[in-house]
Order: C-alpha cells, then structure tokens, then sequence
C-alpha cells in the first residue's frame, strides 16, 4: 500500500457495521479503504456477542447433563472445566474471524491495522505497525463501536467488566452483577449454571427494564427458581476489596460480599481522540449525531453503530452499515427502523421482543386504543417437551395492527425473525392467523397468540 490513496469509502472501524458497509460497497464496485485498531469484527465477534453466546450454549448443556434425569436419562454432571469452556469460545471466535478475513480479502478491501484519526473532511491519518498512512475517501463512515462503561470505578483483579469476565481461568464462587440489564442477566445465568452465588444489584424496579414489564416480572421468577438473587430498585454506593473479593455498599445501607464484582452498567461509545469534533462532526455527551440517513451533516461522512444514539446491538450496526453503502451508492435504501429492530437477551429462560411494549403503545395510542395477549406456554407441546415455561405476548393497535411481540422461554429466540416480520409488516393478527405453523414447535405459540388474539383461540385457556 502506498502512503496515499483515494478511496470511493474509507470506513474508520472494523466492527459489525463498518465491515458490513465494507463488504456491501465492494460489493457494489467501491474501491474500499478498512480501518481497524485491533481485529476486524470488533467487540461482536471477540469480547462481546460471540463470546457470550457460547458461555450461555456451555451453561446450558451443564444445566441439561445436572437435569437429565427429568428426560430419563442417567447422566452425571462431574462440574466444568473452565480451561476447556475458553477453548471452545476461542474456537468459535477463531473460526468466524477467520472466515471473516476471507470475506475481506476476496472483496479486494484494502485493510489498514492501526489507529486512524479524522485529519479533514475527506481523509484519514493511520498511524499502524506497518507504518503511518493517508487515506482519502470520497465518502467516509465512523464506525468506532463502544466499551463498557464503569461508572469511574477501577478495573482490577476483582472488580472487572464483560470484557475480564470472558477471559476469567475459574469459575467464580461469587459475584455480585452491578446491573439488571442484558449483559447483567446474561452473565449472571451463566455464573449460576456453572454453580456460583450470583447476586445482582438493579437500580430500576425491574430486570430487564426495558423489556415489557411482564417479561420481567416473568424473568424475575425465573431467577428466584434458579436461586439467582437480586436487588432491585436500590442504588449502589460504593466497593472495596478485601482479603478474599469485594465489598458492595448500598445506598440503602446493606452491603454485600462476593469474590468478584461484575460491572454491567451499559455500554459508551468510543469516539476520543480520533478527530471527530475538530472536523466538526455533532456530538453529544460521546455519541455521533446523525440524521435518519446515518449522514453527520458534514461532507460525505456518515456514522453508524454502538457510536449512534439508539440500540446498541450489533445486529442494528450490520444493517446500518448495508444502508450506508447502498445510500452512497444511490440505491436509495429504506432507513433502518429502531422500532422494528428485534431484541434478544439470552439467559435462562431467553427473552426477544420487536416492537412496542403494553405501557409503550397505550402511551403512542391511549390505553383505551390497545389490546394485548399472552399466550403461555404451557399450551405449547414442543415447550413443554423441552421442559420450559414463559409466554408469548402480543401487543395490537384496537382494530388494528400488531405493534409489538414478546417472548419469554427456553430457545425463544428463534422466534425473533417471524415477530420481527409480524411488527415491520405492520400484521394484523387476523392475517397471521391465517397463517400455518408447523407442529410441533414453538413456532406454534405465535400462532396461536394470534388466533386468540383474532378472537378464535384454540389451545388457549382464558
């Protein structure tokens, strides 16, 4: 590569949405510049996601092997062997990152290892092991992700974030989860199936509390039946270390004691130090300000991701980054819809939901204009086959269309991409009843939310 180049887009970030506006615009015959600090797919694919999701796999068959007798089968749950459990998330993270590369680099993406800064409107300083370079682009996308936030307090060896927590050599005896949020709930299940004392402390009234707050409450019941213990509605004050972990103070005036403290407060955007607000793109308390075309409102450079107000979800940046690349290649695409954006959480039992929650719609519409439904689960043949309890709730607009569709149940969140569907298409619940469901699936039970919610339920009871 040559000290300077001219690039249809340079993409500053090799994360979920900026290589997905890469491999798109390759795609679409750009030359393509892909900048990246540390390893292409970003906190998704090696600290975040990807990672996660195979601890909660690895939790889940301890949880099946400490069960089997419930299925009749004899089995003996012997306890986990960490240092093989890392094995097998590597693995994981080894295999689509490989993969991934060789997506990159059959598109013909020049890719530059280093730290890039905004240096104009239209150009990249990269300062890498391989040396410095100037990167031009004709169009430029922001696309620097987030890390999690720790409210000022001091990553050690027993007060750690996702991040440390995803690289622990040993399972935890305790941990107290600052935070009831996704990345709380979710860490917590996996510590508990693995066998330790998990306490979490939530500042709102709820886990999950952006959830609809029957999901909640349903997830809250969960836990109390997992021995997952949690505080809610009460503020954390303060820790110190001790001798043998952590301890937590309240500020209601309780403490309490763990080896380790998890930090699960959300996640921040990482924009520092690469020249945004001197090229003078909108900024707000960190997050990149952009109109509903991802565009900055300055040259050609647009932004998307974890560093844009909204979802933090990698599956939004992925779909932000394709509309950048057609929006830039004139194509004109639909802008991605937050409210059409599904959500996942996996714990034990998992959650998804799309859409409005009850307490959303009757504020968008008037609680006299919303109807909703829950369908349980224990009228589902495959949920109870897999010994699984929870719901399915549907949220309608009176007379209308579906708004919102939540789930709370063993492996639901397969069921994201038809309630996704359901809400996006704007359904009317007389539409997807007509639809067919195959039996025996879970698949069913949003079939039959609907059928009841049609006014002719079936396996319902009321």
């Amino acid at each position: 590569m040559s000290d300077e180049l001219t690039y249809d887009l340079v993409v500053l970030g090799g994360g979920t949405g900026g290589y997905a506006a890469a491999l798109r615009a390759a795609e679409l015959d750009m030359k393509v510049a892909l900048i990246e600090r540390d390893k292409v797919g970003g906190t998704c694919l090696h600290r975040g996601c990807v990672p996660t999701k195979a601890f909660l796999h690895a939790a889940e068959v301890a949880d099946t092997a400490k069960n089997s007798e419930t299925f009749g089968i004899e089995a003996e749950f012997k306890g986990i062997d960490i240092a093989k459990v890392l094995e097998y998330k590597d693995g994981v993270i080894t295999r689509n990152y490989k993969g991934l590369q060789g997506l990159v680099k059959a598109r013909g993406i020049d890719t530059y290892f280093g730290t890039g800064k905004l240096v104009g409107k239209d150009t990249v300083e990269v300062t890498g092991e391989d040396g410095n370079h100037t990167v031009k682009g004709t169009n430029v996308l922001l696309s620097t992700g987030s890390t999690s936030k720790t409210i000022g307090l001091e990553v050690t060896d027993r007060v750690i974030t996702s991040t440390e927590a995803l690289q622990l050599d040993k399972v935890p005896n305790s941990a107290i989860v600052l935070g009831g949020g996704v990345i709380g709930v979710e860490f917590a299940s996996v510590w508990n199936s693995f066998g330790a004392d998990v306490t979490i402390v939530e500042g709102l009234k709820h886990l999950v509390a952006n959830e609809d707050e029957t999901i909640s409450k349903n997830l809250e019941r969960a836990f109390k039946k997992r021995k997952i213990k949690f505080k809610l509605g009460v503020m954390f004050k303060g820790v110190e270390e001790t001798a043998d972990g952590v301890k937590v103070t309240l500020e209601d005036g309780s403490t309490l004691e763990a080896e380790y403290l998890l930090v699960a407060v959300g996640r921040g955007p990482v924009t520092e130090g690469f020249g945004f607000e001197e090229q003078g793109i909108p900024m707000d308390r960190g997050f990149v300000l952009a109109n509903e075309r991802l565009h900055t409102g300055v040259g050609n450079i647009y932004a998307c991701g974890d560093i844009v107000p909204g979802l933090q979800l990698a599956h939004r940046a992925f779909g932000q980054g394709i509309f950048i690349a057609e929006e830039i290649a004139g194509l004109n695409p639909a802008p991605v819809v937050e409210s059409g954006i599904p959500r996942v959480t996996y714990c034990e039992p998992e959650i998804f939901s799309v859409g409005l929650s009850s307490a959303q719609a009757e504020e968008k519409y008037g609680k006299d204009q919303v109807e909703a439904l829950e369908y349980n689960l224990g009228g589902n043949g495959k949920s109870v086959i897999l010994n699984t309890t929870g719901l399915i709730k549907v949220v309608r607009e009176k007379d209308g269309p579906v708004v919102g569709v939540h789930g709370i149940g063993a492996r639901l969140s397969e069921q994201a991409g038809e309630a996704q569907l359901i809400v996006n298409w704007e359904a009317f619940p007389e539409e997807v009843a007509q639809l067919i469901h195959a039996h025996p699936t879970q698949n069913e039970a949003l079939g039959e939310a609907h059928l009841a919610l049609a006014g002719k339920p079936l396996h319902f009871h009321s």
